[in-house]
């Protein structure tokens, strides 16, 4: 009899196991490739939601990025993933190459920016954006997003470049021997990006800056991007100056729910050293207030609670919506 009780007692103990094993909720990050400084950022984020939020069992997988992320998410592949704000505007309003099929996904933090500066000799003879008309100027590097975004932005301004095409190695060696006036290229949080400060070695450089109307015009005909202000010190003898910028951020799926969320962006927000440590240009930063001023889709119901209740105001634009 006592052995038959114990038997019992055993499988109850081995089925409460079970039932609390199957209570983990697993979910799938995207991330980027892991050569990138940002798939680092991504593992000391999955740390982080495996150590401090409970009955989550989080992994990262390596994938192609934004559009990949995009895909993934529409799918159902992935839970969360890298989105940039630009791009993951477009595809959750249906513009550009997603009018046709549109991801529905929800902001849970904005975890970096990246302005993108208008970098010049000081001896090429050009002060303001308006004066770019005719100058022979690097977009940025072939294919990538900073030479998409250069060309619709100043587009949008009505201002026409002669774009020069190139790698960067060949655009730095253009800029430093005046073959070229400069290029566009994203910083690294508020300073400027490792090529510029080679450039900057022997041959004096300015960052352009958008004036008011031109800014007023970006904030207006282009709401996938943000405006920018970055204060004095870019790089020694940089003055401020204001750009535009698309910020690097973490998408839910809108099937995330809202418990979760809010402990995986409560998590995040309140242990910033892992991420410091993974991610030097988190230093000094503040994501909150970074994810509500670059933000570009809503924010998903749990973000947005941790949100409010620290007191922060939350922009309309962001403001959480209903899962069609």
């Amino acid at each position: 009899m006592k052995f038959r009780i114990a038997t019992v007692a055993a499988s109850i103990a081995m089925l409460a196991g079970v039932s609390s094993v199957e209570a983990q909720q697993r979910l799938l990050i995207g991330s980027t490739s892991s050569s990138s400084s940002h798939y680092g950022y991504f593992v000391a984020v999955n740390q982080l939601i495996n150590e401090h939020v409970e009955s989550v069992d989080a992994s990262v997988a390596e994938t192609g990025a934004t559009v990949d992320n995009l895909r993934r998410l529409s799918r159902d592949q992935i839970d969360m993933g890298l989105v940039t704000t630009n791009t993951g505007y477009q595809a959750y309003a249906g513009e550009g190459d997603y009018a046709s099929r549109p991801v529905d996904t929800r902001l849970l933090w904005v975890y970096t920016v990246a302005p993108q500066n208008v970098v010049l000799r000081q001896d090429a003879g050009v002060s303001r954006l308006a004066e770019l008309d005719g100058v022979r100027l690097n977009p940025g590097i072939t294919g990538s997003s900073t030479e998409t975004t250069t060309e619709a932005v100043l587009e949008t301004l009505g201002i026409t470049p002669e774009y020069v095409r190139g790698s960067t190695t060949d655009v730095v060696d253009s800029i430093k021997d005046g073959r070229i006036a400069g290029y566009v290229k994203s910083g690294v949080g508020k300073r400027l990006d490792g090529s510029t400060m080679d450039i900057a070695t022997f041959t004096d450089v300015a960052v352009l800056s958008l004036d008011q109307q031109q800014a007023e015009t970006l904030r207006s005909e282009m709401p996938d991007l943000a405006v920018v202000d970055i204060p004095e010190g870019a790089a020694e003898g940089i003055p401020a100056y204001t750009t535009w910028a698309f910020g690097v951020a973490m998408h839910a799926s809108p099937s995330l729910d809202e418990e979760t969320a809010y402990r995986i962006v409560k998590a995040v927000m309140e242990h910033p050293e892992p991420q410091v440590n993974a991610f030097a240009a988190l230093e000094g930063e503040d994501m909150a207030e970074m994810t509500l001023s670059v933000g570009s889709v809503p924010l998903h119901p749990g973000a947005a609670r941790y949100f409010e209740e620290q007191g922060y105001e939350i922009p309309d634009a962001l403001m959480p919506v209903e899962q069609p």
